[in-house]
């Protein structure tokens, strides 16, 4: 008997299903572009039954290939996109379109909020608030929408909702409530604190189900969903995780010390910390399926996401559509710095830059398509810099070693050169095609008791990346790149 697991993973931009036999190697994965809609200059939201109309496709294609060929599929879980917020009702419904991680409706909640009250509570969740928290948004919807709030009966996350639509029953794991700014890292419980400082009614706790290991099984493949998706009905679900979480899971990165970086619609810049240890000054700590560690993380909506917003901007008049990878091609035909040309990478804003937008600086008619390009990955480049910056000075340790890359920096060579030079740093490319869904798929398989020393892997020397010649013209634009970013915050304030 062939027994294989599927790991469902949904970002901001796809989703994917994918699946896996008993050593970890991939054996098929079906993706999808997702329905996210950007309602207004702020707003960001997604229709939660189209979502699962898109996942439980993926599900089908994928099933009806796996049982053809006569696997048998031993368990079943999904990652997602951290933050942003999906409410059901009792029946488990949608009471309104779900609102994404890359809203920004809620930065005046934040711009709000007591510094000293803010700092009390980061030392408990080991995160700062931002505008597309959980806790945050539900104060919005308090202030904004109370008829919505009034009918919610759950506050889930993007994978709690999949995870729903296959089981029929809510579930939250440790690693999303405490990537959501939601838990106390000590207690491993639900902070009170976290809705004190928002000035939400205490009775609002009853919101957020109870935390369970990310490797928990937490129901089962129900008779509907298994008609839906064609995965068996019975077939075990574990709880999942948060897609940062999944992905350096996936990628092997769970040493104390291993940074990650991944380059997807968000800029995910981790390193693996102690659990026990002082939350690190970065955005957000998450824990990890292992106790003794949990993930210090900057993150921000800087990342691919600008590629795939040029790329749709320039091929929008032409006869052939723009890909990313073709943005990224056309880059390598302009020089490093890009002739001058300076891009700041938030598209989607940023968590601790309030009312932040996307900006070219030192635009000349001398620039061309192969101009921008090039800027926007090294604008998107320079920002996943800042936030390793960060990440360092935080107080946490970091490897000496490699870092993992992954994404699509880690895809095209080009631009993994262009990490390596600007972080002075080598990185080591990850070419795992789904990172996420092997990552969370691993937790599917221990939920269901299979031994999963074999999915460890040896990384590969060949695939390091060490800074080279173009490093030090980087350093020189990396200085007028924060001088830029720190003169642009009054800018961007009155913008805004």
């Amino acid at each position: 008997m062939k027994t294989c697991v599927i790991g469902i993973d949904v970002g901001l931009t796809s989703a994917k299903a994918a699946a896996f036999d008993e050593r970890g190697d991939e054996i098929r994965t079906v993706s999808a572009p997702n329905p996210r809609v950007a309602v207004s200059r702020e707003r960001q939201e997604i229709d939660m039954d189209a979502l699962w109309d898109v996942v439980a496709d993926v599900l089908r294609d994928l099933t009806a290939e796996l049982l053809r060929e006569g696997w048998t599929i031993g368990a079943i879980a999904a990652t997602g996109h951290g933050n942003g917020l999906y409410l059901v009702d009792d029946e488990l419904r949608p009471v309104r379109p779900a609102i994404a991680s890359t809203d920004s409706r809620a930065e005046g909640v934040v711009a709000a909020l007591d510094p000293a009250h803010v700092e009390r509570v980061r030392l408990l969740t080991g995160s700062m608030p931002w505008a597309a928290q959980p806790g945050v948004l539900l104060r919005w919807l308090h202030d904004n929408e109370p008829q919505a709030l009034a009918k919610a009966r759950w506050a889930l996350t993007c994978k709690d909702w999949l995870t729903v639509c296959l089981t029929g029953a809510p579930s939250a794991d440790y690693s999303d409530a405490s990537g959501c700014g939601l838990v106390n890292l000590s207690a491993r419980a639900y902070e009170p604190a976290v809705l004190d400082l928002l000035g939400l009614p205490q009775e609002d706790a009853r919101l957020f189900p109870a935390l369970r290991g990310s490797d928990e099984i937490v129901g089962a493949v129900t008779a509907a969903a298994s008609e839906r998706t064609g995965v068996p009905a019975g077939t075990p679900v574990a709880a999942g995780c948060m897609d940062c979480v999944a992905s350096a899971l996936g990628a092997g990165s769970t040493a104390l010390g291993d940074v990650t970086v991944i380059v997807g619609t968000w800029a995910i810049n981790s390193v693996v910390v102690p659990a026990d240890a002082v939350p690190p000054r970065v955005t957000l700590n998450a824990l990890l399926p292992d106790e003794n560690a949990m993930l210090a993380m900057e993150v921000a909506p800087t990342s691919a996401a600008s590629i795939e917003w040029a790329a749709g901007l320039l091929g929008a008049s032409a006869t052939i559509p723009v890909t990313p990878r073709d943005l990224l091609e056309a880059g390598q035909d302009a020089p490093p710095l890009a002739d001058g040309l300076l891009f700041l990478p938030f598209i989607h804003g940023a968590p601790e830059h309030l009312g932040a937008s996307g900006t070219f600086l030192g635009i000349k008619d001398s620039h061309g398509y192969a101009h921008v390009a090039r800027a926007v990955a090294e604008g998107i480049t320079q920002y996943h810099r800042v936030q390793l910056g960060k990440v360092r000075s935080s107080g946490a340790a970091v490897s000496d070693g490699p870092w993992t890359l992954a994404g699509g920096g880690a895809k095209n060579p080009v631009w993994a050169q262009m990490f390596a030079d600007i972080v002075g740093h080598p990185m080591r490319r990850q070419l795992g095609t789904e990172l996420g869904a092997r990552g969370v798929s691993s937790l599917a398989a221990r939920g269901v008791g299979m031994d999963t020393d074999a999915w460890n892997t040896e990384p590969d020397p060949r695939l390091v990346v060490a800074p080279g010649e173009a490093a030090a013209d980087y350093r020189t634009q990396a200085a007028t790149f924060d001088r830029v970013l720190t003169a642009m915050r009054g800018v961007w304030e009155a913008c805004a």
